[in-house]
């Protein structure tokens, strides 16, 4: 934490990011709606789509949380009390000077956008000021990137399996053994709440 910060700007996370595949946007939804409109970091979320179409996953989250949601642009800095979706067939990364990266490089483990890529970025970006969090899909994608940010001293947080629609993704994280709270859909905002709003609130007046 730097001193010179206003205590007010202070936060003991910087960043959240979300990732998922299939079964995520109600997985997301149910998330983004609890969070307060003033939640205090961005919000990046990845979910697999389908390369050909336009995604149309800003506007459908957007009608379900009182944050303000739009699609990462590259070059784009991330503002607190936003979510920022990535976009289809584009790898995206966040820089330490909280830009955005948006590229074609590879498929990752066959996708792309990569999970394990955010997180990895995220990770060296942000360090321990970072949350990870893997959400219902098929595949391992993140299991490599939230090793990425524990390594860190990042926060792992993964869905469990009585309430992911598929388990597979939180699966893989699970079993890298670096995932701090394995938590039912309905808790993880509240975790997040906690983690980042009143733990800041703690640092503030401590």
């Amino acid at each position: 934490m730097n001193d010179d910060q206003e205590p007010s700007a202070r936060a003991v996370f910087d960043i959240v990011a979300l990732a998922c595949s299939a079964g995520g946007l109600t997985a997301l939804g149910k998330i983004l709606s609890d969070l307060p409109a003033d939640f205090p970091v961005p919000v990046i979320v990845l979910q697999h789509l389908d390369p050909r179409h336009r995604s149309l996953m800003a506007e459908i989250l957007g009608r379900r949380t009182a944050l303000a949601v739009k699609e990462a642009r590259d070059g784009e800095r991330a503002e607190p009390c936003t979510v920022y979706v990535a976009p289809p067939n584009r790898h995206l990364l966040v820089n330490p000077d909280r830009t955005f990266s948006l590229t074609q490089t590879e498929l990752v483990h066959f996708v792309r956008p990569s999970a394990d890529l955010l997180f990895e970025s995220v990770a060296a970006s942000f360090r321990d000021r970072a949350i990870a969090v893997v959400l219902t899909g098929t595949g391992s994608d993140g299991s490599m990137g939230v090793q990425a940010v524990k390594k860190m001293a990042g926060t792992v947080i993964a869905q469990d399996k009585a309430t992911a629609e598929f388990f597979s993704m939180p699966q893989a994280a699970i079993e890298t053994q670096t995932v701090d709270f394995i938590l039912p859909l309905e808790e993880i905002a509240q975790a997040l709440i906690t983690l980042v709003v009143k733990e800041r609130l703690n640092g503030t007046h401590g």
